[in-house]
């Protein structure tokens, strides 16, 4: 037996060196352990052996976890970028929201403004009316007034006088003076101020604010496209492209975007202008198609397309000003055509198998237009 080396561990059964190592009990051990009552049965290996063949086992696992704190070292930034980004959308919505109600202020106290100036002005009108009536009236109480005084003093003349005087007093007296009375409509019109205020303003509110019927979802974009502040147009902005966080609902290769709501029943329809834009694809996908990669226009997309260099679904060949998009979910039926000529493009037909999103995308300029009744 080999004796044990000043400071290498020994087999505290036997003192031995311990030069084997059990794969049962995954302990060291010596030549005598071996052939011992205990280990009747079970395999040994050189120690060495069992040394390197642990290490790399070791050295795997440690790179598998190496690999997962790098990983989520990375989602942690994504997390503070997602954190930075969900301040940076509060912050710019905030403005938005304080500029569009503004905007809505402002027409508010135009209107109130207005409506005032035009009580006031019928407040004077009428006050005016009324004065002049006032200074009629003043007219005609003091030709009574002396009419009676005269006719008093004629009671009390002598009677050749009176005699005298009779026919011309009695002329007098016997004009007839109108009766006094309010004039119509004297009085302020307060039902024309009042009246139904509410409606009439919002009636005249429809004239400042228009409604589209497909609103951009910014979430999904993807970070080459810039959205308008209204969301309702998109543009390519790549030698600009701001970081935006890789969230799961987000394009990373297509220049695509969504709409914000889905549809699963009713009739819908919407207009895109594609004028300013000579590669475009537009139409429906499903809620659960892949966004990620190169896969999204591979199932679950119902659309048409002009100028792409992969087509798919109905491809366009002749340059257009709008698309129409007719949605029946109910019949399961979507439409495409020109508003412009009035022409018809191509019909798909599906059972939709869950709810749709409408989906735009380009590397250039696309605007839904507001809803016009």
């Amino acid at each position: 037996m080999d004796p044990v080396a000043v400071g290498d561990p020994a087999c505290a059964l036997h003192s031995e060196k311990l030069q084997l190592f059990c794969l049962e009990d995954k302990q060291p051990a010596c030549l005598v352990c071996r052939d011992s009552e205990k280990h009747v049965s079970h395999t040994f290996r050189p120690i060495a052996e069992a040394v390197s063949s642990y290490k790399e086992e070791l050295k795997t696992t440690l790179k598998s976890l190496q690999f997962k704190l790098t990983q989520e070292l990375k989602t942690r930034g994504e997390l503070e970028k997602t954190v930075q980004h969900i301040k940076f959308q509060a912050d710019h919505t905030l403005h938005q929201l304080q500029h569009e109600f503004k905007k809505l202020h402002q027409f508010l106290r135009d209107e109130e403004e207005a409506t005032i100036t035009a009580l006031r002005e019928e407040e004077e009108q009428k006050k005016q009316m009324m004065k002049e009536k006032l200074e009629e009236m003043n007219t005609h109480i003091l030709a009574l007034s002396h009419t009676i005084k005269d006719t008093e003093e004629i009671l009390k003349a002598n009677d050749v006088c009176f005699l005298k005087e009779f026919p011309v007093s009695m002329e007098r007296v016997q004009i007839s003076q109108p009766d006094p009375q309010t004039p119509s409509g004297a009085l302020i019109h307060v039902s024309r101020y009042l009246g139904n205020l509410p409606f009439r303003v919002w009636k005249k509110m429809q004239d400042i604010v228009h409604y589209t019927p497909v609103i951009l979802d910014p979430n999904t974009a993807n970070p080459h496209l810039v959205l308008s502040d209204d969301l309702t147009s998109l543009r390519d902005s790549f030698l600009n492209s701001k970081p935006l966080p890789d969230n799961p609902e987000r394009f990373d290769y297509y220049s695509c975007v969504l709409g914000s709501e889905g549809l699963n029943s009713g009739k819908h329809r919407w207009d895109v202008e594609v004028k300013k834009c000579s590669i475009w694809s537009l139409g429906l996908t499903t809620a659960s198609n892949q966004r990620k990669g190169r896969d999204f226009f591979n199932t679950g997309v119902w659309c048409v397309s002009f100028g792409l260099y992969e087509p798919s679904g109905f491809i366009v060949k002749q340059s257009l000003e709008r698309v129409r998009v007719d949605l029946d979910c109910d019949r399961g039926t979507v439409c495409f055509s020109d508003p412009v000529t009035n022409t018809h493009l191509h019909t798909f037909t599906s059972t939709f198998p869950e709810s749709v999103f409408p989906f735009f995308c380009s590397i250039y300029q696309l605007r839904i237009l507001p809803f016009r009744s």
